[in-house]
């Protein structure tokens, strides 16, 4: 009977929850029914003429006016796009060609990894209306027209294909794929999760070259992940370089399609590297290589010449820590579209900003200036030289949007208090705004340049309205200083009906990442949940440490070779502040975390473990030894170099120091943050004597949502551990 008592007292919980208001937050109504997501407005492309934009609906494909809001044609309709005569296609994205004739659908997606995908892809006339399909030979991977629209290319088992739209002929340019051994015009696994990207080939501007990457992982160790669900469970196993341990080879190399013939890039002598971006410059025979050390310190711009392959250095910067991989770098052409310069981002003052060099790698000016940080380069208007922005300007947590010239005239273009988004037409004309902030779901907005309000396309009033029902209460910004006169930027969110007089619970719900924001003035997908714990009379608070985003390099990168050590710090420092508070149960401070958050959620339970009396750790990094290499690196070097920075901030190390309630979560078919962490943390608790609770998921990924009820299991899970040991006995 106590263990059936035991097995039903996470429903029981969580029926205090529910209760019968029918405005009553609850874990059904967030995670099941999803009544407190967004609306969106997705899938808009601008064509190429930059006064008409499309989008999917139900019925199809519809083209707008940017002018007028209006629409202007139905390009593809749903009900008459057919494989065969009965089976009608369900693409799920499209693609134009260059002269906007063919468009390119995707259809029955698999996932690989976390971010790779491969498919069955479709072209479609919209002259003759005739669907055609790109390969009968088996799924694709990354189709892409050339940009004189005679080919598309694709990668399949590894190996790069052309069709020839022509006759729809399909050619094998290169032969030596083998799986866990070569890769050709993809990525392997590290590259993907590390440096963003998947598609690894690339047409040159006038569609005769394709320069693309080889991956030679042979060398690179197995990691092994079980599935269960079968009588005798499946293994999958795939490539996984360790922090110290050998990476792929990467080499790059360009294909004539006229002469077919395959010509490797001069990227040096030394092979123990990385290749974090090719990129072609705005002339044909200019193929821009970004070479970068193994500890990520040192990044080139090589351009080499995809005939010969030869290449010379253009651009050398060093930094004492590391630099950042982005998609900020883009060529600059005079008006015979000759390459006259190029513009990146660069902390090299201290703060990130856009820089302008010519093609000898001199610096030609600074364009952003002030101790702030540019987010991302949104666009380049190529006819009027000006440069599309997004700034963390007028404090951390905002984001601006600004135009400047390659003169360093300066324009705000979108500048509401909280989170501006942008996406522009092609002209440059038009473009479509997405704002929110902490307490307002998103509204999506077209736009002139000028700022002129063309249309509303969502205002999720629906949604706003609904939060008011429900009784969300206001997000609200403050800063702590700590005893060390660090300045953190926080929020909170209090209970309703909020006294004073009363003692309240506190939970830290954070992540504290290398550049991340937690701390955002954005409409959170995880705030609906915040709010319920907040209706049970919990204090949610994020508190974002020094090693996080938006406030400088030297804040930004004062945890480098010592992860988990300043950012502990700092969250002990706020549960000290909130501890000092006269309407704060010090006693009931918890704190919960995912991934880089788990892995802090554990440190404060541990090290932290006199302020923090309840955690939760979701799919945790518990020793740096275990993550990839190219993350784990570039902020604590190799271990063979490091041993004191790896081992002093594993949470393993300091399992004895735990004595709060302990909830530990992962999934067990997690290929990012492998679940040995989780293992090896259980087997030290263990060895420790110390008590926790442990959820584990099977066939589940980093995310945790495969199989029927995950994601609500996970959390009814989540909030009946909280509510526990916070609620007021």
């Amino acid at each position: 009977m106590k263990n059936i008592l035991f097995l039903l007292l996470p429903f029981l919980w969580i029926g205090s929850v529910v209760g019968q208001d029918s405005t009553q937050l609850t874990l059904n109504n967030i995670f099941n029914e999803y009544q407190f997501y967004p609306k969106s407005v997705r899938g808009i492309q601008s064509l190429k003429d930059g006064e008409h934009y499309c989008k999917m609906s139900k019925k199809g494909l519809e083209e707008y006016s940017y002018k007028t809001g209006e629409k202007t044609r139905l390009i593809i309709d749903n009900e008459t796009l057919k494989v065969d005569d009965s089976t009608v296609l369900n693409y799920s994205s499209y693609r134009f060609g260059p002269q906007e004739n063919l468009v390119l659908l995707t259809t029955e997606t698999e996932a690989i990894y976390r971010h790779s995908r491969k498919s069955s892809y479709f072209i479609y006339n919209t002259q003759n209306q005739n669907l055609t399909p790109l390969s009968p030979n088996g799924k694709q991977r990354l189709a892409s027209f050339s940009p004189d629209a005679r080919y598309i290319a694709f990668v399949r088992e590894n190996n790069i294909f052309i069709t020839q739209l022509k006759d729809m002929t399909e050619t094998q340019i290169t032969f030596d794929g083998e799986f866990e051994s070569i890769i050709n015009g993809t990525t392997d696994w590290v590259y993907e999760e590390e440096f963003a990207f998947t598609r690894a080939f690339y047409w040159s501007p006038k569609g005769d070259y394709i320069a693309y990457y080889r991956f030679d992982e042979s060398k690179v160790k197995e990691f092994w992940l079980t599935k269960y669900g079968s009588l005798y469970p499946e293994h999958d196993k795939y490539k996984y370089p360790k922090a110290g341990e050998d990476n792929s080879l990467v080499s790059i190399h360009s294909y004539n399609i006229n002469t077919k013939k395959i010509i490797n890039m001069n990227i040096g002598d030394e092979t123990d590297i990385y290749i974090p971006r090719i990129k072609w410059t705005k002339e044909n025979n200019q193929l821009a290589i970004l070479w970068m050390n193994r500890l990520q310190n040192n990044l080139k711009i090589l351009i080499a010449d995809p005939a010969s392959g030869d290449s010379q250095e253009i651009y050398n910067e060093e930094n004492k820590y590391y630099i950042d991989i982005t998609d900020n770098l883009h060529f600059v052409a005079n008006k015979k579209d000759q390459n006259k310069g190029f513009i990146l981002t660069s902390e090299q003052d201290g703060f990130n900003h856009i820089y302008f060099y010519n093609m000898q790698g001199q610096l030609i000016k600074q364009l952003s200036n002030g101790n702030w940080d540019v987010d991302n380069i949104i666009g380049f208007d190529e006819d009027q030289e000006k440069i599309y922005y997004s700034a963390a300007k007028s404090k951390p947590y905002n984001r601006e949007i600004i135009c400047t010239t390659l003169k360093g005239k300066e324009k705000v273009i979108e500048d509401t208090e909280g989170w501006n988004k942008v996406k522009f037409s092609a002209n440059f004309k038009y473009y479509t705004s997405t704002w929110s902030n902490a307490n307002t779901p998103p509204i999506y907005t077209l736009k002139t340049i000028k700022g002129k309000t063309i249309e509303v396309l969502q205002d999720n009033q629906a949604l706003k309205d609904k939060v008011a029902d429900y009784n969300f209460q206001r997000k609200v910004f403050f800063n702590i200083t700590t005893s060390e006169n660090v300045e953190l930027s926080c929020w909170k969110i209090l209970p309703p009906n909020f006294d004073e007089s009363k003692k309240y619970a506190v939970l830290f719900t954070n992540y504290g990442g290398p550049g991340s924001q937690t701390v955002t003035n954005s409409w959170g997908y995880r705030d609906p949940w915040n709010q319920l714990l907040a209706q049970n009379d919990i204090i949610v608070v994020s508190v974002d440490n020094r090693g996080t985003g938006f406030k400088g390099e030297e804040f930004k990168k004062m945890t480098y070779q010592e992860l988990g050590k300043y950012e502990t710090i700092d969250q002990i420092e706020a549960a000290k502040y909130f501890e000092s508070l006269p309407f704060v149960d010090p006693n009931r401070i918890a704190v919960f975390g995912w991934s880089y958050g788990g892995y802090m959620s554990t440190l404060c339970m541990t090290k932290g473990a006199d302020h923090f009396n309840t955690g939760i750790a979701v799919a945790p990094v518990t020793n740096w030894r275990y993550y990839d290499n190219i993350y784990t690196e570039r902020y604590m070097r190799k271990p063979q170099d490091n041993a004191d920075g790896y081992d002093d901030n594993s949470p393993i190390n300091h399992v004895e120091k735990l004595k709060g309630n302990f909830l530990l979560i992962h999934g067990m078919a997690d290929d990012n943050v492998h679940p040995q962490n989780t293992y090896d943390l259980i087997s030290a608790l263990v060895a420790a004597d110390k008590q926790f609770e442990l959820m584990v998921y099977p066939n589940s990924n980093h995310g945790i949502y495969t199989g029927r009820n995950t994601t609500i299991n996970l959390y009814t899970k989540m909030t009946n551990f909280l509510l526990k040991h916070l609620k007021q006995k």
